[in-house]
């Protein structure tokens, strides 16, 4: 074969496809390294949910209180200032309500007190000055901050959880605990449409197949690429 009848090497569409192939081996090892991550967390809920509970001040004392179930000793919780943060609880709409509990020798911590429905009007009484402690369950969880897509709060209505922010609105002066807890037991029980209730410790774990498609889709890339090639020299 003369080189005027060689047929040219493809050096665009060489070039597209390795660089396709490395983004979707990129993402093929990128969803393989978030199923471990996951499988570990997945873990780590579990372990946590079938340790007993502990005070709150133990457990945010241990290394990695993600999970964690815990005694919440809060003075005032049930007639405590709050703010509301708009969310959806199994599908339905309403909001979440958050007050500040002081922690001795911590600094403060956040408490979701529960969900209310949209459709509900009523609302603890606030105390400021009540001293009653209130002692609740709950699950220790650190908070999820809000991006760049999230509105920003109205008054004491919030859109994300914004621990600094909601910390504010309550008035705490001082260092805020990243992490929040759900109270899983009601510090108002004569409000029977607030429920306690916390993220469930249960997550999705599609990684796998998200891994297993990205790197199917590579092979098919490769085979695509290689098929064109064939049918090129054998053409010329």
């Amino acid at each position: 074969m003369t080189d005027a009848a060689r047929p040219r090497f493809p050096y665009v569409l060489t070039v597209v496809t390795v660089l396709a192939l490395a983004l979707l081996l990129t993402l093929g090892v990128w969803q393989a390294q978030r199923l471990q991550w996951k499988l570990d967390l997945i873990a780590r809920s579990e372990a946590a949910a079938r340790q007993a509970p502990v005070p709150l001040a133990d457990a945010l004392a241990l290394e990695d209180p993600e999970f964690r179930q815990a005694i919440v000793t809060c003075r005032g919780l049930n007639t405590a200032p709050f703010v509301e943060l708009q969310t959806i609880e199994d599908g339905d709409a309403g909001v979440r309500l958050i007050s500040a509990c002081p922690i001795q020798g911590r600094g403060t911590i956040l408490v979701d007190r529960g969900f209310l429905p949209a459709e509900v009007a009523e609302r603890p009484a606030v105390r400021a000055d009540a001293a009653m402690p209130v002692v609740i369950a709950g699950v220790v969880r650190r908070a999820t901050e809000p991006n760049a897509m999230t509105p920003p709060p109205s008054g004491q209505v919030f859109y994300g959880r914004d621990q600094t922010a909601m910390a504010k609105a309550l008035g705490v002066a001082g260092p805020v605990s990243p992490y929040t807890v759900y109270a899983t037991t009601s510090a108002n029980p004569e409000l029977t449409a607030l429920r306690p209730v916390a993220p469930p410790a249960a997550f999705s774990n599609n990684h796998l197949g998200y891994a297993l498609t990205w790197f199917g889709l590579a092979a098919v890339l490769v085979g695509f690429y290689a098929a064109v090639m064939v049918r090129r020299y054998r053409s010329s």
